[in-house]
């Protein structure tokens, strides 16, 4: 990843664990949980702070499914990074792990570890994987061809004196991780044909940490690894979708009021007013064509090229980053006719050096709509919610803030949690494609358990969880603890898997 960019740190204080995963086939529901009340206002410069932390962060190189429970936040006052609980070895062991797109390997912390935090500030117990420990576990060689394949996206790299396969990501902001490549089981539980069955397992090939520095060896928000959701070879994703566990597609919806909640599948959420672009090819992350942008319909003047992808250039759909990131070009341009727009309804004032506008008004009838334009006729409305964020009130007036900031002196456009809540997302690996819809994520969804290809099956999650459901699945999908997304209120996203 290129430097500067999104790293996964997750603050939480207290976490409950809320909403209920249901999987089918093919499809695994993922829990979204916010860990933050929504009443804890902060300062928009500290938000960026956290976000350029992030952005460091992304490395600087250019039958049934896994059912995960997620752990986080998307809050745009608070970090809006996830984590998950992963069982790995045998005898399975637990660990948490940062949910990444913009990277590929998954890799916990090992024993012997060097400069691996031993404690957590989110209040979670660290683990330090062993293979001596584990039954099934082996080691990656040189020669192995998964080893051969992670070289190619430069994400292994192999010694000539041992002969073992190994990897060393170098991010933007300082912090480091290295290690070597184990072979060892994947503990998850499936739903197929509508029954639960736990204990299911897959060999997957993940990083074992024996040095981490800077960022990544303090405590106050430390988790015991990385779980990359990128599209490389190495990725989990993509190696349970070669072994034919999991389609080559994941979705999330992430619902952006106060109370919290969403989806996160391994499947294609199913909407008839998803509209779809193509992935620009042979990039690391996440990239989108994006040509142009709209205020109230009319196109502002930018240049084309500035959004043009190249190795250090181009639009990234980032769900770990907290606001949204305009390249400098089209900064000011934006804001301009955003400011134009309602001068005559709001006052516009500097506050500590953002955009910021007081209105007694509702946003939603003063404030423009705002239309990002990719490749394929594929718009994104943003409501003004979705490109405004509330600070402390001014009297009787509310003050709202633009939450795009300015890439100074980079040539990259990131696309975070304030644009992408409110709205089903798409990742269509199969066919190489992101698509989007703006959805109320509270309701329920239908879900493709076959992206498109092939047959598939449905199950109501709303039934598989309740004890009078004809399918009887035990009470083990429904936490004990509340799982919260805000923090008191327990949002279920239902859904339809077909």
């Amino acid at each position: 990843m290129a430097a500067g960019f999104p790293a996964k740190i997750a603050l939480a204080a207290l976490l409950f664990p809320v909403v209920v995963v249901v999987l089918c086939d093919f499809p695994a529901t993922l829990t979204l949980e916010r860990a933050i009340p929504s009443n804890h206002k902060v300062e928009l410069s500290l938000l960026r702070d956290r976000d350029r932390v992030r952005h460091g962060r992304m490395l600087q190189s250019s039958g049934g499914v896994v059912d995960f429970q997620v752990l986080g936040t998307f809050d745009p006052f608070s970090v809006g990074l996830y984590y998950t609980k992963v069982q790995l070895g045998s005898p399975p062991r637990e660990y948490y792990v940062q949910i990444d797109t913009g990277s590929d390997v998954l890799w916990v912390g090992c024993a012997s570890c060097n400069g691996c935090p031993q404690s957590s500030g989110l209040q979670i117990p660290l683990n330090l994987f062993d293979p001596g420990s584990s039954s099934t576990a082996s080691l990656i060689s040189c020669s192995d061809q998964r080893c051969s394949l992670g070289v190619q996206s430069s994400d292994s790299m192999c010694s000539a004196q041992t002969n073992q396969c190994g990897y060393r990501f170098q991010y933007g902001d300082g912090s480091s991780t290295s290690g070597y490549y184990v072979s060892d089981l994947l503990h998850f539980d499936t739903i197929v044909g509508n029954t639960l069955t736990t204990n299911s397992s897959a060999q997957i090939v993940f990083g074992c940490s024996i040095l981490q520095t800077a960022d990544l060896t303090k405590s106050d928000r430390a988790v015991d690894g990385i779980f990359g959701f990128g599209q490389q070879e190495m990725s989990v994703i993509s190696q349970l979708s070669s072994q034919g566990l999991a389609p080559k597609v994941f979705s999330h919806c992430l619902k952006g009021d106060a109370n919290g909640g969403g989806i996160l599948v391994l499947g294609e959420i199913l909407e008839p007013n998803i509209v779809y672009t193509p992935l620009v090819p042979l990039q690391p992350h996440y990239n989108l064509n994006l040509q142009s942008i709209s205020v109230n319909g009319q196109v502002l003047s930018i240049d084309p090229s500035v959004f043009s992808t190249s190795s250090n250039q181009g639009t990234i759909i980032d769900s770990g980053t907290t606001l949204a990131y305009l390249v400098e070009a089209a900064y000011d341009p934006l804001v301009n006719a955003v400011t134009a727009a309602v001068s005559q309804s709001v006052r516009s004032v500097l506050s500590k050096g953002n955009q910021c506008y007081l209105t007694s008004s509702g946003v939603t009838d003063v404030f423009p709509q705002v239309s990002l334009n990719f490749a394929g006729s594929a718009s994104m409305i943003l409501s003004p919610q979705d490109y405004l964020i509330q600070q402390n009130s001014v009297g009787a007036d509310g003050l709202w803030c633009i939450g795009f900031q300015k890439f100074q002196g980079q040539g990259m456009t990131i696309l975070g949690d304030l644009v992408l809540k409110d709205k089903i997302f798409v990742y269509d690996l199969a066919n190489q494609r992101i698509g989007w819809a703006s959805y109320d994520c509270s309701l329920s969804v239908n879900v493709s358990a076959t992206a498109r290809t092939g047959k598939s099956e449905y199950v109501n999650a709303g039934q598989l969880n309740n004890n009078s459901s004809p399918h009887n699945v035990p009470n083990k999908l429904i936490p004990t603890t509340i799982l919260a997304l805000l923090l008191h209120i327990c949002i279920l996203g239902s859904v339809l898997f077909l």
